[in-house]
């Protein structure tokens, strides 16, 4: 089961936060088609957010048509996002490029500009752009 960490100095609302953590969880096949995600009342006791806050981003992705609500059972993973799987030997060659990347005396933030430095000129190319 996935657990929400909230970070109150991102300046990301945090059903936001919510969104994207369980968005992640689906990517990296963390969640999966009938996964049950913890229910408001277990998301405010473990992050202590408002439960209209936690019900917000369930709707969010529920709309998206990711999850769904069933009355009195809770809220269930209907399909998951992606193909970057926990195991997947990218994986390991970015945490050994990241293990790198700290070594050399980078900090998080130092590495997350990297990242989106990189990913910004990979995947905002042209269509027809080999490069």
């Amino acid at each position: 089961m996935i657990e929400y960490r909230i970070d109150r100095r991102s300046g990301i609302a945090t059903y936001v936060q919510i969104v994207q953590q369980t968005k992640q969880a689906l990517r990296l096949d963390l969640l999966r088609p009938g996964d049950r995600l913890p229910t408001a009342r277990e998301v405010v006791e473990a992050t202590a957010v408002n439960p209209n806050t936690v019900l917000k981003a369930y709707r969010e992705l529920e709309r998206e048509g990711l999850v769904e609500a069933r009355r009195g059972l809770g809220t269930f993973v209907r399909r998951t996002l992606g193909a970057a799987g926990a195991d997947t030997p990218l994986r390991g060659e970015l945490a050994d490029w990241a293990a790198r990347a700290r070594a050399a005396g980078l900090d998080r933030e130092d590495v997350a500009a990297l990242f989106t430095a990189v990913l910004d000129e990979h995947f905002t190319q042209t269509q027809g752009d080999d490069t």
